[in-house]
């Protein structure tokens, strides 16, 4: 009889897994031309090593238009261009906003699109940013044309909180139909008030006349402190999901507090050192593509790459019910985190108990093994059963400076289906020759489809120590189905 219930529950096991689906990936090489030159490559944080510049990639509703953000080689001028989804081939003129200094979030609308950027505000103007530091702006356009332009920092953004600018555009746009609001979440630096000549981070609704909309429990003018990664999504109102990765040693879900303060959600304990925790939501040109909302359903999912957490030790500066830790490993692994809601996550929190020697065991890893360093990590849904998980590695990593990136040979790219119980299916495709350098889109037909330029990728050496000039003027396309 024991043999006859263990047969049955292999076979039930066995149907179950064979109705999981399977990827394919397909890529479109150098399908699109360029009408300007465009550099792949960002220097990171500190360490300078080479990081994808990130193209914004967002799909219209209809799923008749796409929409690619591009910075100019000069680096001045964002340049939108609309694209056929079947073909990734050109579709219509294309829009360029001038003075912009980096695309930081798009999203595609029917008939147009809404883009967060910055740009530098004339010193004439009062109480500007102080060396025409850029602030950041959305700008909305509908069949090319601007209809507005509204800053979301600076000149008359709270001013009784600080005025705030964006050297760097670190940070992300969202568009909800049911609050029918954009929300921006990005990295700032004060240049006036208490935190002047700090880092933090600000949350800001605009609606869709333009109108820079204070909504009290969602808004925020400084949030995590030195805001070393962003995720952020939609939700049916505000406050939208987010998520920071600040610089005294957590990863917060801080939809209901819009900080780092410890009646939000730690999601995870990590070492942070001169104002970084590893890069875990991309660094620099990063905070992209980390949180998606499965479709039709509360439910989100997250991604990052973390070097784990061991013995917990108390934060003195922040105080009781915080904690700091030490790395578990050298190179980074990919972990995930469920939620069945913007506000509730599914497993337990991170621990924040002073003296515990593991930090890190309520992470559920999507990459178990330890020695390879694990960078660029981010995640997309197929619908609302269904995901996939993508980062870069490195096999045979070093990794010199705590809290940073690793270098050495790239060794591929990894994309890894999971399922919304945060479960992973089967083993991940590799890929030399793919890789995620823009905002993963999910089309009407759940193939979920990014940008990146073909290109030889590399990881060994710092940006301008020897590096080959990475200029281009094609870009590519890669999509991922369910079969």
């Amino acid at each position: 009889m024991a043999a006859r219930t263990l047969s049955l529950l292999a076979s039930a096991a066995a149907l179950v897994a064979a109705t999981d689906p399977s990827l394919k990936l397909k890529t479109f090489v150098d399908v699109m031309d360029l009408e300007f030159s465009f550099d792949p490559v960002k220097a990171a944080y500190w360490t300078s090593l080479p990081h994808h510049r990130r193209t914004p990639f967002a799909v219209s509703p209809d799923g008749q238009t796409g929409y690619l953000a591009y910075l100019d080689s000069s680096g001045t001028g964002v340049h939108v261009q609309h694209i056929t989804p079947a073909t990734m081939t050109v579709k219509g003129p294309l829009v360029t906003i001038p003075d912009v200094y980096e695309a930081g979030g798009l999203v595609a609308h029917d008939h147009g699109f809404a883009l967060l950027g910055n740009e530098p505000i004339a010193t004439t103007v009062a109480n500007a940013p102080p060396s025409s530091t850029p602030v950041p702006a959305i700008y909305r356009y509908q069949n090319g044309v601007q209809q507005w332009k509204t800053f979301v920092a600076g000149p008359g953004v709270h001013p009784d909180d600080g005025l705030s600018m964006a050297p760097d555009m670190n940070g992300d746009l969202v568009w909800s139909d049911e609050a029918e609001l954009y929300g921006a979440y990005f990295v700032v630096t004060d240049y006036t008030g208490d935190a002047e000549g700090h880092f933090g981070d600000s949350i800001e609704y605009v609606n869709d006349n333009g109108t820079l909309e204070t909504i009290t429990g969602a808004s925020s003018s400084w949030g995590c402190s030195h805001n070393t990664g962003i995720a952020f999504e939609a939700a049916d109102a505000p406050p939208y999901a987010s998520i920071c990765a600040e610089d005294q040693g957590a990863i917060w879900l801080n939809t209901e507090t819009q900080g780092m303060t410890n009646n939000g959600i730690k999601i995870s304990n990590e070492n942070t050192t001169n104002g970084a925790s590893g890069e875990a939501m991309g660094g620099m040109s990063g905070s992209y593509s980390a949180l998606a909302r499965f479709v039709n359903s509360t439910s989100y999912i997250f991604a990052w790459v973390s070097r784990g957490a061991v013995d917990l030790t108390a934060d003195t500066w922040m105080g009781d019910g915080y904690t700091s830790c030490s790395n578990r490993t050298n190179g980074r692994r990919v972990a995930m985190a469920m939620f069945s809601d913007k506000e509730t996550k599914t497993t337990a929190q991170a621990s924040s108990e002073v003296g515990a020697a593991d930090g890190d065991s309520q992470v559920n890893w999507v990459t178990s093994t330890i020695g390879a360093d694990r960078s660029n990590a981010h995640v997309a849904v197929f619908d609302d059963e269904y995901a996939l998980v993508t980062w870069e590695e490195i096999a045979d990593p070093q990794c010199d400076i705590i809290a940073f990136g690793c270098s050495g040979t790239f060794s591929g790219s990894y994309f890894q289906l999971v399922n919304s119980a945060g479960t992973t299916i089967g083993e991940p495709i590799v890929s030399n020759n793919t890789y995620v350098a823009g905002d993963m889109a999910t089309l009407s037909n759940g193939t979920i489809c990014w940008p990146y330029v073909n290109m030889d990728w590399r990881l060994d050496l710092p940006v301008g120590g020897g590096l080959p000039d990475t200029t281009t003027q094609k870009m590519s396309f890669a999509c991922m189905s369910l079969v």
